[in-house]
């Protein structure tokens, strides 16, 4: 007999598990409803079409394919059948292949759905439009703690408006969802495309924009030695990434790091692609770009909102993700005591839409992913006691006679809203004792003959041991306060 298993990168989740994971689901979704956003959810399979493309070569390499329905080599049709893979195909390899045999595939993520959705709901839609959207997703990628195969995210994403006042509230959103599960110890890491822009502009424009990017992004995972050595295997020069270094390595607070990144570029000669909207007529021009612009109004914006964790909010110039649709800030959190990749990301994209016939439009969102959440919760112990059942209250069954009694009352607790269960089988109470134990029931109501000749019931409270005594007509009002 072949043993049971699960695909590798995939994990079954028993009742604590889950009481966990929608602890987790809770707390996020309060706060998107809180800053207005509404649940969407859209289907699992997407057309190849609509996911190709959006993620860049290595993206598309982790998508999972589905194969057509019936034979899939082959069409039949009035008793003739014609091979839909040809032996040409075969030798030009897997991408003459794929899209005969393959139309549709597991969804990456959430945000290019909803680009989707809303292109072909535009006519209905009122913009700017706020959504979010819980529901797992699939990547092809190698399994590893806090990287699996199939895994939820939680987005929330704004449509149809420019205003950095959606950037600002992204911030508020994290630190809200970070507080409230307890994660106290973390940073929210910003930049912006304009300045990783600004950067290559500094550096002269040697080599290709994206290679210096890409690089960038790997300075936390290979350190500044592997990051040169990259470099300098893609064409750049060694003063060219000394110079690059230097400005990486600003230090000080966000405003800081802003103010010496900007004599930064003024010294490399950079020309500013962008005035600050509030520059009065006789400040110098020159000193304005759109990414650090941008960045220092978010940053005026939560202070007009009364944020009070900017020491959690840390301008990162070497922040680099999402190269392929990302094109104004961009977003990261961390958990700080906790072996753990990023929590959370996201950032504004200006045209993610136009792949789908409606272009020109604007958005900001950024996702949490609930997997590294949960075990980041459960590394540091910040998970409250869970049962395995949402059961508050067992009644024990003696005999046929004593469970049949119960019922009334069985049936009184749960329309007054209060989750219980009779134990089905008549027994020893020891048994039915050490049953609610280990599912975590923290009330049971002992109901046998002597308590229904007295029509009263004793409730005993597990963690503690404690019985008292009420009558019948009492327990739910008791139980209800």
């Amino acid at each position: 007999m072949e043993k049971p298993s699960i695909p590798q990168g995939t994990r079954d989740f028993g009742p604590a598990q889950v009481a966990r994971r929608q602890y987790i689901f809770n707390v996020i979704r309060r706060t998107f409803e809180t800053f207005g956003y509404a649940p969407l959810e859209t289907p699992t399979l997407e057309n190849l079409s609509v996911l190709t493309g959006k993620y860049g070569d290595e993206g598309d390499q982790l998508l999972f394919k589905v194969l057509n329905s019936g034979n899939f080599l082959v069409k039949e049709r009035r008793g003739e059948i014609t091979p839909l893979v040809t032996a040409e195909d075969l030798d030009a390899g897997p991408k003459a292949v794929l899209p005969k045999i393959a139309e549709k595939g597991l969804r990456y993520d959430l945000t290019v759905p909803f680009a989707r959705y809303v292109a072909m709901n535009r006519g209905t839609l009122t913009f700017p439009f706020r959504r979010y959207q819980m529901q797992p997703v699939w990547r092809a990628d190698r399994p590893q703690r806090g990287r699996y195969r199939e895994f939820y995210q939680c987005d929330a994403d704004v449509v149809g408006t420019d205003s950095l006042l959606c950037e600002a509230e992204i911030v508020l959103m994290m630190a809200q969802v970070l507080n409230g599960l307890g994660l106290d110890d973390f940073t929210i890491k910003i930049n912006h495309r304009g300045v990783l822009r600004n950067i290559y502009q500094a550096l002269g424009g040697e080599g290709r924009e994206t290679d210096l990017f890409v690089a960038i992004d790997k300075l936390d995972k290979i350190g500044r030695d592997g990051v040169s050595k990259e470099l300098l295997e893609k064409g750049f020069t060694e003063p060219t990434i000394d110079t690059l270094f230097a400005l990486l390595g600003v230090e000080g607070s966000y405003a800081e790091k802003l103010s010496r990144l900007l004599a930064g570029f003024a010294t490399a000669g950079v020309e500013p692609d962008g005035q600050r909207p509030t520059a009065s007529d006789d400040e110098d021009d020159s000193a304005f770009y759109r990414g650090l612009n941008e960045l220092a109004e978010v940053r005026d914006i939560l202070q007009a909102s009364g944020f009070k964790q900017f020491d959690r909010l840390e301008f990162d110039p070497t922040l680099a993700r999402g190269l392929s649709y990302y094109t104004g800030c961009i977003f990261e959190v961390k958990i700080n005591n906790v072996a753990m990749g990023s929590v959370s990301g996201g950032g504004r994209y200006d045209n993610l839409t136009g792949s789908f016939g409606l272009p020109g439009v604007s958005g900001v969102g950024f996702s949490f992913g609930v997997d590294r959440l949960y075990d980041c919760l459960e590394t540091l112990n910040l998970f409250t006691e869970t049962g395995e059942t949402p059961t508050r209250v067992l009644l024990t069954n003696f005999d046929q006679a004593s469970g049949r009694a119960a019922l009334p009352l069985l049936a009184e607790l749960r329309a007054g809203g209060i989750p219980a269960e009779l134990y089905p089988d008549a027994g020893k109470l020891q048994k039915q004792f050490k049953y609610a134990d280990a599912k975590g029931i923290p009330l049971v109501i002992v109901l046998g003959p002597e308590e229904l000749a007295a029509s009263v019931a004793k409730i005993k409270i597990m963690k503690t041991g404690e019985e008292k005594t009420l009558p019948l007509g009492e327990i739910v009002a008791a139980l209800t306060v």
